[in-house]
């Protein structure tokens, strides 16, 4: 993973930057949350870990940044002389986790552990679907006008009209698409190649570009974007998906994207179980933080405390299915947007 390691302590953060970089990690260092936030507008992390306590600016500032302009990056914070009440603060802002000084490499590995298994449930699986024969199904369904943005352009066909998707300029693009649906009300979109643009501007303009595209569809018809896995880290995948699809049901996903809430949600699915008996299952030593999780659980109707046990609600169990289910899941109906990845070039057509 690529993390980026804020400490004004300069030996604390060569000597952890060392170690994470031998267990193979890409590391930035960074002695201040100003240089933390310079190298963040020109890298992309996965995981920030930052101390709490800095002068000036500390890691709960920090903190803030990072979620609001870098969401999908996680932020695991450390602290020493700040309070146990204080690092849960930080959970409750969105950090992904916390560490207490003085920590065992093993703790850390296992909070990266934790952010690792999280980036994958937040990534696509491998559901690969050719966007040009998307494109062809939309059209020949006669539900829609599908435009069809594509390097090389692909062959029009009745109810489908194909371009160029000229990654260089996103403007364009945008101006196309809401030029297609001026002149058809009942409209689709299908791009293919995004990770091209990604990588010729900033993701989080990509980002943005996808927002307006989708509202530019909205009433209209559906927005399908593809790319080549091999393009994109898998945040970045996984933030493009996001973009386009935006289930209703975002506070859901979030809480189960949580590998310490997956495993209790999949404990008491088993039976209604105890704290003390979650604590086990969370794989958890710290009570505090196992409270804030259930809390949240709590919060997103997946579960009910009565007496002195969790049970699951009926949304709780409809969650567990989910957990069963693929994570990249077709659209609910035929107009539905839809992120998939594309075959690589030169690779066999998917089934």
């Amino acid at each position: 993973m690529r993390i980026l390691v804020v400490d004004d302590d300069a030996v604390f953060r060569e000597e952890l930057g060392e170690l994470l970089a031998d267990e193979g990690h890409s590391v930035s260092r960074a002695p201040s949350v100003p240089k933390a936030v310079e190298i963040l507008e020109h890298d992309e992390m996965d995981v920030v870990l930052t101390d709490l306590k800095m002068p000036r600016h500390g890691g709960l500032e920090l903190l803030g940044v990072v979620r609001s302009r870098w969401p999908r990056t996680m932020v695991i914070v450390v602290t020493g002389f700040a309070t146990v009440e204080t690092a849960v603060e930080a959970l409750k802002h969105g950090a992904f986790d916390y560490l207490r000084k003085p920590f065992r490499l093993e703790e850390v590995r296992a909070a990266l552990a934790l952010a690792a298994q999280q980036l994958q449930f937040d990534a696509p699986a491998d559901g690969s679907r050719d966007p040009e024969r998307e494109a062809r199904a939309l059209a020949a369904s006669g539900s829609y006008e599908v435009l069809l943005l594509s390097d090389p352009p692909g062959v029009p066909a009745p109810h489908l009209t194909t371009g160029a998707l000229a990654p260089a300029d996103p403007a364009g693009l945008l101006e196309r698409v809401r030029s297609f649906v001026r002149q058809h009300p009942r409209a689709a979109v299908v791009l293919s190649g995004v990770e091209r643009m990604a990588a010729a501007h900033r993701l989080e303009d990509i980002v943005e570009l996808l927002d307006r595209l989708r509202a530019e569809m909205e009433g209209h018809g559906p927005l399908r974007i593809g790319f080549d896995p091999g393009g994109l880290s898998r945040a970045a995948a996984a933030a493009l998906g996001e973009r386009v699809t935006l289930a209703d049901t975002h506070a859901t996903l979030e809480a189960l994207a949580n590998p310490i809430r997956r495993r209790v949600l999949e404990r008491i699915a088993e039976a209604p179980c105890s704290f003390g008996e979650a604590l086990k299952a969370a794989h958890l030593t710290d009570s505090p933080k196992l409270a804030y999780h259930l809390n949240h659980l709590v919060d997103c109707g997946l579960i009910r405390h009565e007496a002195d046990s969790y049970h699951l609600t009926a949304r709780g169990r409809s969650a567990v299915r989910l957990l069963d289910a693929a994570a990249f899941l077709p659209p609910a109906r035929e107009g539905g947007n839809l992120a998939f990845f594309r075959p690589p070039a030169g690779g066999p057509d998917p089934p």
